[in-house]
């Protein structure tokens, strides 16, 4: 005889009313958001996750592949790489038309604040991601030695 499917056990019902409260915010925010240039902003979204889909997954798959294979034997450093080069590049999307120098004057008109600076920024902020991921690496180095400590 067939074994039945387990029928699945209601649990509570504070998950679902948070899902549907967020669906309900995205809604909201979705009304919101096309309330004005909808036909730019909706081939906005589609352009980033073709670009995103066509350009980047590509590329940053290659350097991840290429990585590991310059890494081949020693795993433990593919990861003390890759977290601060996926932080640094998510920051470099995020911030790129202000690191580009390409807004400058609009977003000093609107914020009134100047733009100089966040190239210079962001490097620090690569180079300090990549220094406190390189002494976390020292640091399991030294405690897997046996002669260590």
């Amino acid at each position: 005889m067939p074994e039945r499917m387990p029928r699945p056990v209601p649990g509570s019902p504070f998950p679902l009313l948070v899902l549907l409260c967020s669906f309900a915010l995205c809604a909201y925010a979705g009304v919101r958001l096309l309330d004005g240039d909808w036909p730019m902003i909706t081939l906005w979204f589609v352009g980033a996750a073709l670009v995103h889909d066509l350009v980047l997954l590509p590329l940053y798959a290659a350097a991840d592949r290429a990585l590991v294979t310059v890494t081949a034997g020693r795993a433990a450093w593919v990861n003390h790489v890759r977290v601060p080069a996926a932080l640094s590049g998510l920051l470099l999307l995020v911030w790129f038309p202000l690191i580009s120098g390409r807004v400058s004057q609009r977003y000093a008109a609107v914020t009134a604040l100047s733009a100089d600076g966040f190239a210079a920024r962001w490097l620090l902020i690569t180079a300090a991601l990549f220094g406190v991921s390189a002494v976390l690496f020292a640091v399991r180095v030294g405690r897997r030695r046996p002669g260590a400590g």
